[in-house]
């Protein structure tokens, strides 16, 4: 029989939940399902199919028939009750225990609560439209379906995940064809920061976003007060083929959760009509909104047809019966012949029909369809004859069971018409196909034994050994013959031919045996049973190092044979040799012996690179031998590779001499380097030696005259000494020589020259090289590329106004002296261009005015100002006006004398000297001339001059006139008052200043200017404006309807300034609260339209010029009543109820605990008329321009928010409230608690960077509280 399988799958393919609230989420003891594939007979008539010749039959048709029997062990068949099998239709679902598994057929009767209820059997037709939950379920359902392979049986079932997101979730429903259905989800939003995503599914894949219409709708609707997103699809005037499986599936981020349910459409019963089922399966095409679905209106109603436009010639067929009759494999061929497109619809239409079932002549009750039974007990299996004379045979997977006489196993009874097999003693040999043959009629059942879980009894036991010994694990289990599996560190121990492993059983004693234990058999083992587990660790360990002899320390001159021995325990442990850390494998020079104990490492002749550490490492251990091989040779010094001839070596002096000479030796020998008796150390400044590897140098950094002598060289090892000589020779430079002069600068050049230097290096001098550079800059530039033999030199091409310096080199046949000292900075200058623009500005009787303008070429020396001279025309005696230089340009000479004539020259004065004089091209008469007055009034001041009352005032007014002239002001015709106007004159203009004007000082002020008798006058219109007065007078004229007409007479008080336009208000006499209806109005009477009928109101004006509106209103003395037309109200007369109260608080100040560093509030409520002054109080302290604090009061409700408080925030805190009829006050105390640590912060995920910015701010807040600490106590 075929094995069967576990999964169970929903239309969508997703995994049912159903699992038994005692479980645990894993099934006890699984479903029956059994694979029977009748004859095409038998689908045809709705029988039942019949196994022949002993073998199950072969499927005919595509697709199997499934019989699913439900799942739970309470309802496996028992002999002693002897239940009556219900028959249930092809359409029928048998309704398990398990509340999780959906019960499909609605016709069948729920089981009774009985724990040996018989499980019913569900057969659905094969096709493609069936719902895949018929094909079993993980946890609770065993089927074959289509696509399932038996080897899925062995895969692990995972639990279902649980629902993270519905709380609500879709329940399955059915609607007539025509109604309307809707299905809700809902989702709570209290933990979501956005709405979460939901989709609606038909099937696996369809999508119904993309299928709304009038048909369907989708829709999501929020509720704040809950917290809750419903999400609902409503299905309009549902059709047939809405009928199905439908899911929801909703999304939140990496959240995820979804709902399957089914949707059943029932048909409106109408009376059997003659249904052509090609044109109800065929699929309609109109370009309509149903276009592409399938159209059942023909099964469901008749209609009156429109007459087809070419007449069919094919005959009337029944297609039903052509159907019912044909074997499922011929479906398709039928529906190809027939034009039906729709097969699925078909086939599940024809699910949907009852089958008649034939009753049987031989049997009155036949055997279930499978039983279940526990291994080593008993089963019954009972069929009820109909006719008690006909012969009875039973059958087990085909072969006759034949009773005898000895055997116990099957026993067979009669009572009445009742047959009864009885099998005992149940083994899985038993679990077979059993039939029963009745005359010519057979009935055929599936017996299904279940083993019992195998326990194991005595567990293994941990071992510890050591290699080569043998290891065995034994275990004892309850029952013998039973299978068990060996496991090592959760991998299955290998136990074939070729294993290291051996398994044995002795009766309910299981053994594992290792024979040749090694290291790597260290573990865990364990055995495992199907009633549990043992697990034990195995050690094996080395058996102990034992060294009889151990390496030696050896030295050992170059090119001598090295041997090293060792001898140890085990002799039959193998090793590795090591030198300096690295393998050492055998070569030609190099042998490597292992016999027995002992272990030789052979080097005919030794080199330099096989001194070293060696070591002998024994393999599997941690311990190693070693030992420490010193190689020797006695030092000698290679002059030859210097190629020197007399060992001498010549070196210019002021150069670097690294002389290296190569030596050798071993070990490396000391090397001293000696100059006479004076040893060179390799720490000197300027001359040291140095030794590294196989050579050794000597280095002079600066070479001098004084190392020229013979250096010795001795070397010294354990093995021997040898010493060498080398002279060295040092040619030196000349002398730098003295720091040049320079005795005359120019513009752009100089003159400078030097001596020759006191020592020419042994070598006369060929020349010099001069270097010249600008003296805030560290480059020098060469002057010369040819060498001067002279001892002066011209420098040229400088530029102006730069200090230089000046340096020389001597140069003789070894080289360039060093540079001497630099000359004395020395900067080219040059004098300006004369002034330009020289006139006469000015003249008086003892003065004459002259200006003038800076020199065109003023050069780097700069302008230090000029020089003015004048002389007496016909004289050439130049007298200086100015004592000290003037930086102005423009100058007056005094101190002349009238009617004479004079000639006047200006020079430019700079460090370079004078320039060359501008002279006035004719001589100056001194005598004053008289100018006439002449007032230039700004253009601005020309019309109106127009400030506001407060602003401040300050006008200029500029005039010319010679000599200066005499300026009066007057106002309105009255001399102005100091004391009111400040005003200030100068030679050419005239200030007038009003600090804060006022009103008063509006009007026309007269300006005067008068030289001699020569008068000039300007006026100047000054008007100060203010806000203007409110309007005189506001009265009501007329109320009609919703209207209500106003007039007003203009203000008294115009602010001095015209009235620009009018504001009106309006007010309802219930809350007084005034709106503007329209404003910049400039007429003085208005109608009020669209007031609100039952109302009162009040209107006042506000009068407006250039400076805004006037600060006071007028309002109306009465109000004006909008009453409905035609109605005459009375309104009753009611005193105004006193609102007035004192400041209560209605919710108190809560005792508070604040973390430092984290803002913090304080709340409280209070009720008070008219609205109270709120102040709060820390300490008893009033808290004033805190900017730590920050106050609120909103509709009563006051808070403080104190920002990230510190320790020295905590205290008490009181909040008060004050009216005109009382006070209230209410306290709470502040406690602020230190921050988190920095691993407190880490333990609760908080991010780096905001631990980063918590720890600062908490070390500046107490780095503020110690330094108010330390200025009290100051204080």
């Amino acid at each position: 029989m075929p094995e069967p399988t576990k999964k169970d799958e929903m239309p969508n393919g997703q995994p049912e939940e159903s699992v038994a609230p005692d479980s645990n989420g894993a099934p006890t003891v699984p479903e029956i399902s059994l694979e029977v594939s009748p004859p095409p007979e038998s689908v045809a008539e709705g029988k039942e199919p019949v196994e022949t010749d002993g073998k199950k039959p072969e499927p005919t048709g595509p697709e199997p028939l499934q019989a699913v029997v439900g799942q739970e062990q309470n309802l496996v068949k028992n002999i002693s009750s002897q239940p009556e099998p219900s028959v249930v239709g092809l359409n029928e679902q048998v309704a398990p225990s398990n509340p999780a598994v959906k019960e499909e057929g609605s016709g069948s009767p729920p089981p009774p609560e009985n724990g040996n209820t018989v499980k019913k059997l569900s057969i659905d037709l094969p096709n493609d439209s069936t719902p895949v939950a018929t094909t079993g379920r993980k946890d609770s359902v065993w089927s074959l379906g289509e696509g399932q392979v038996p080897e899925d049986v062995d895969k692990p079932i995972d639990n279902p995940p649980l629902s993270t997101l519905l709380i609500e979730s879709p329940q399955s429903g059915t609607v007539t064809v025509g109604g309307d259905i809707t299905f809700v989800a809902k989702v709570e939003a209290k933990d979501l920061l956005r709405k979460p995503t939901v989709k609606w599914f038909k099937g696996k894949w369809m999508d119904l976003a993309s299928k709304t219409g009038k048909h369907l709708q989708l829709k999501e609707t929020f509720d704040r007060q809950t917290k809750i997103h419903t999400f609902e699809m409503h299905i309009i005037k549902a059709k047939d083929n809405y009928a199905g499986n439908y899911r929801c599936e909703v999304t939140y981020k990496d959240k995820f959760d979804s709902c399957s349910f089914d949707l059943e459409v029932k048909e409106v019963e109408t009376g059997s009509h003659a249904i052509d089922i090609r044109s109800a399966f065929k699929r309609s095409s109109e370009g309509q909104e149903d276009a592409g679905e399938l159209d059942f209106s023909g099964l469901l109603k008749h209609r009156n047809q429109r007459e087809h436009k070419q007449q069919d010639d094919t005959p009337e067929v029944d297609v039903w019966d052509i159907l019912k009759n044909a074997r499922p494999d011929q479906y398709e061929k039928i529906a190809f012949t027939y034009g039906i497109t729709d097969l699925r619809g078909l086939l599940k239409r024809m699910k949907k029909i009852p089958k008649e079932e034939k009753k049987s002549a031989a049997f009155a009750k036949r055997l279930d369809p499978a039983y279940q039974v526990d291994k080593g007990g008993k089963i019954r299996l009972i069929v009820d004859l109909a006719d008690p004379t006909v012969d009875l045979k039973w059958y087990k997977n085909g072969q006759e069971i034949r009773p005898s006489p000895n055997q116990r196993k099957y026993i067979f009874e009669h009572k009445g018409t009742q047959r009864i097999m009885v099998i005992n003693n149940c083994t899985s040999n038993d679990d077979a196909a059993y039939s029963v043959v009745a005359g010519e009629e057979k009935c055929t059942t599936e017996l299904f034994v279940k083993e019992l879980p195998i326990k194991i009894v005595k567990g293994i036991e941990p071992v510890k050994t050591t290699v080569n010994e043998r290891i065995e694990l034994e275990c004892e289990v309850s029952e013998e013959g039973a299978q068990v599996k060996w496991m090592k560190n959760g991998v299955e121990v290998p136990t074939g031919v070729r294993s290291r492993y051996r398994v044995k059983c002795e009766g309910t004693k299981h053994y594992l045996v290792i024979d040749d234990a090694t290291k790597e058999d260290t573990g865990t083992y364990s055995v495992m049973a199907s009633g549990g587990t043992s697990e034990a660790h195995v050690q094996v360990d080395l058996k102990p190092l034992k060294v009889f002899q151990d390496l030696q320390d050896m030295t050992v001159m170059l090119g001598q044979p090295l041997k090293l021995h060792c001898e140890i325990f085990p002799g039959n442990v193998p090793g590795r040799w090591y030198r300096n850390g690295q393998l050492i494998q055998p070569s030609d020079r190099l042998n490597i012996i292992h016999r027995a104990k002992v272990h030789r490492l052979e080097i005919e002749t030794n080199s330099l690179h096989d001194a070293g550490d060696y070591i002998f490492v024994p393999e599997g251990y941690s311990q190693s031998l070693t030992a420490k091989i010193h190689i020797i040779d006695p030092p000698r010094v290679h002059l030859e590779s210097l190629n020197f001839p007399d060992n001498t070596v010549t070196v210019v002096a002021g150069n670097k001499l690294r002389l290296e000479i190569p030596i050798s030796g071993e070990p490396a020998p000391r090397v001293v380097w000696m100059k006479g008796e004076r040893v060179i150390l390799d720490s000197g400044h300027r001359v040291h030696a140095e030794t590294y590897g196989d050579q050794t140098s000597l280095t002079i950094e600066v070479t001098e005259r004084e190392d020229t002598g013979n250096y010795k060289i001795v070397l010294q090892n354990e093995a021997g000494e040898a010493t060498a000589s080398v002279k060295i020779k040092v040619v030196d430079i000349p002398d730098p020589p003295e720091a040049p002069l320079v005795p005359v600068v120019g513009g752009d050049w100089c003159s400078m020259t030097w001596e020759p230097p006191k020592y020419d290096g042994g070598s006369p001098i060929l020349g010099y090289f001069i270097e010249r550079k600008k003296k805030q800059s560290s480059r020098w530039m060469r002057l010369n590329f040819d060498l001067i033999k002279e001892t002066s030199f011209e420098p040229k091409k400088m530029i102006e106004g730069v200090p230089y310096e000046v340096r020389i080199f001597a140069v003789n046949a070894i080289g360039v002296s060093k540079p001497s000292e630099p000359s004395k900075a020395f900067t080219p200058l040059a004098v300006t261009s004369e002034p330009t623009m020289l006139v006469v500005d000015d003249v008086t009787d003892t003065t004459v005015t002259v200006k003038w303008r800076p020199p065109e070429t003023i050069g780097a020396a700069g302008l230090d100002g000029y020089l003015v001279e004048y002389c007496i025309e016909g004289s050439n005696d130049w007298v200086v006006s100015n004592k000290e230089v003037t930086e102005k340009t423009k100058y007056t000479i005094t101190g002349l004398t009238p009617g004479c004539k004079i000639l006047v020259r200006v020079k430019a004065i700079n460090k370079a000297g004078a320039s060359a004089p501008r002279t006035l091209q004719h001589s100056v008469l001194v005598k004053e001339v008289v100018e006439p007055p002449k007032i230039r009034v700004p253009r601005h001041l020309k019309q109106t001059y127009t400030r506001k009352v407060g602003e401040t005032v300050n006008l200029v007014v500029p005039f010319q006139g010679k000599p200066r002239p005499k300026v009066t002001w007057v106002k309105d015709g009255n001399p102005v008052e100091p004391s009111h106007v400040s005003i200030r004159n100068t030679d050419c203009d005239s200030i007038i200043f009003i600090r804060k004007a006022e009103r008063s000082h509006s009007g026309k002020y007269e300006m005067t200017v008068q030289v001699e008798n020569h008068v000039d006058t300007a006026i100047i219109d000054i008007q100060i404006v203010d806000l203007p007065g409110p309007p005189q007078s506001v009265i009501i004229e007329d109320v009609w309807g919703g209207n209500v007409n106003l007039v007003w007479t203009p203000p008294k008080d115009n602010g001095n300034a015209p009235i620009t336009g009018y504001t009106i208000q309006k007010a309802d006499k219930k809350t007084m609260e005034w709106f503007t209806c329209i404003d910049h109005y400039h007429r003085t009477c208005i109608t009020i339209t669209e007031l609100v009928v039952g109302n009162e109101y009040f209107f006042r004006v506000f009068s407006e010029n250039m400076c805004g509106l006037s600060e006071l209103a007028t309002q109306t003395k009465k109000s004006a009543l909008i009453v409905k037309e035609g109605l005459q109200m009375k309104i009753p007369e009611y005193s105004d109820h006193d609102f007035k109260e004192a400041p209560k608080f209605t919710q108190p100040l809560i005792n508070t605990f604040a973390v430092a560093g984290y803002n913090t509030t304080l709340n409280c409520s209070v009720r008070a008329n008219p609205r109270p002054k709120v102040i709060w109080m820390k300490n008893k302290m009033t808290i004033i321009g805190d900017p730590r604090y920050r106050m609120f009061s909103n509709q009563g409700v006051c808070t403080l928010e104190i920002r990230k408080p510190s320790p020295y925030d905590g205290g008490m805190y009181t909040c008060k409230a004050i009216n005109d009829l009382g006070e209230a006050q209410v306290e709470c105390k502040l406690e602020v608690k230190g921050g988190f640590t920095f691993y407190e912060l880490m333990q609760r995920g908080v991010p780096l960077h905001l631990i980063d910015k918590y720890m600062n701010e908490t070390k500046i807040v107490e780095q503020d509280k110690l330094n108010g600490t330390h200025c009290n106590k100051k204080l």
